[in-house]
């Protein structure tokens, strides 16, 4: 998960306390704005199957998680990121060419929309019937589905569609990107223009307003949702790359939380929430005047007894990011064992260098100082254990 969109840099001493609610709030703050402070990369293949699950039924589910767990490959097309972007704009021609008068703007927006058509058909073709992928044969299918491995085609058209929802950053529109750039060359020469010159006061108050004219560059979502299943998958992105946490260290609290599933069933639980609240909300849009104030408030208080679920939803996530930013802080730790290590092998060769010489005590004191740092280093890493493993127990104590 890249850096911009780690929670923010907490103090070395801050109390548990403060690290739960500092990171809640971000969390909670991207959320509610639908945008991620900084640029960020497309989710890995992984995290989008991982996302990609929530969208289906359980038994599909128990197949792609029984796949993973055996080490069996998925298709790809080069990052489903973009599958949900070349989906999105195609979804976004299609709906212009219904309103689009005939003539030459038209046949315009015909051809891409036919070009994105098939390269759509082509990823379907790959991700739906990858004969590499997926057992052809009639003994091997039986084989497979002895084993629960087999996904059926109706079960990886589903997971195709549910591709083709993976959370993504909207695209930045040119003429966005055009104006950010303008703005920012402006901003930089009226700045180096001014300097040292009696319009420096005016300069820097120029400056400024060109400033805060420019676009925000912060990735945002379509919804609140998105935001956080992105979010969700950057963290799992973000923990499964960490050096610490593939590290001998970590072993049990590796085994402890299936990151995967963890995954999946936060997208299980907000697509779900999701649904259901668009459907109340169409409900509600559809009771005539004021003889269904009674129906509607009812309805209402249906979707005010959701708000709890989004908030678990919230906090599970933001579990996830507090196990993410003590990573983080395992990973310089384990640098510090590291050097402690190699600067106690390297105490050895220096004690008998020493030793020969006569000089013991220089010797011994030396060793005591290194001692020391690798058991400051190694109780740093004791007390992020204890971290840790409040977080996963939050995160394994969901039903």
């Amino acid at each position: 998960m890249p850096g911009s969109d780690r929670p923010e840099v907490s103090d070395e001493f801050e109390t548990p306390g403060l690290r739960r609610k500092r990171i809640a709030g971000q969390v909670r703050r991207w959320c509610d704005r639908c945008a991620i402070d900084g640029r960020h990369g497309p989710l890995s293949d992984a995290a989008a199957l991982a996302l990609a699950a929530g969208h289906l039924d359980e038994s599909a589910r128990t197949v792609l998680a029984n796949r993973r767990r055996a080490g069996r490959r998925f298709p790809t097309v080069d990052g489903f990121g973009a599958l949900r972007l070349l989906s999105d704009e195609h979804a976004h021609l299609v709906a212009r060419l219904g309103k689009q008068r005939p003539g030459a703007a038209r046949l315009v927006l015909e051809y891409r929309a036919n070009e994105l058509a098939k390269r759509l058909r082509a990823a379907e073709q790959t991700i739906v019937h990858s004969p590499s992928h997926y057992a052809q044969g009639v003994r091997a299918v039986r084989r497979d589905r002895r084993d629960g491995l087999h996904l059926e085609l109706d079960q990886r058209e589903a997971l195709f569609a549910a591709l083709r929802q993976t959370p993504a950053p909207l695209p930045v529109a040119p003429a966005e990107q055009a104006r950010g750039a303008a703005l920012s060359v402006a901003v930089d020469r009226v700045s180096r223009w001014s300097e040292r010159t009696p319009a420096a006061d005016a300069g820097r108050r120029a400056a400024d307003l060109l400033a805060r004219r420019m676009p925000e560059d912060d990735d945002r979502f379509v919804d609140r949702y998105d935001t956080l299943l992105f979010l969700a998958g950057s963290l799992y992105d973000r923990i499964e790359s960490s050096a610490a946490w593939r590290s001998e260290y970590f072993a049990v609290q590796r085994a402890q939380l299936d990151l995967a599933e963890e995954i999946t069933q936060i997208a299980v639980d907000t697509v779900s929430l999701r649904g259901l609240l668009v459907e109340l909300g169409a409900a509600i849009g559809s009771i005539p005047g004021e003889r269904g104030a009674g129906a509607r408030a009812a309805l209402d208080a249906r979707v005010a007894a959701l708000d709890p679920v989004w908030d678990q939803l919230l906090a599970r996530v933001a579990a996830l990011a507090r196990i993410g930013d003590l990573l983080g802080n395992a990973e310089s730790r384990m640098g510090m064992v590291d050097v402690a290590r190699r600067t106690a092998s390297l105490d050895e060769r220096i004690d008998d260098l020493i030793g020969r010489s006569g000089a013991r005590e220089l010797s011994a004191e030396n060793t005591d100082f290194v001692g020391d740092q690798f058991g400051s280093a190694a109780e740093l890493i004791g007390s992020l254990h204890t971290a840790l493993r409040s977080d996963i127990a939050e995160l394994t104590g969901k039903d």
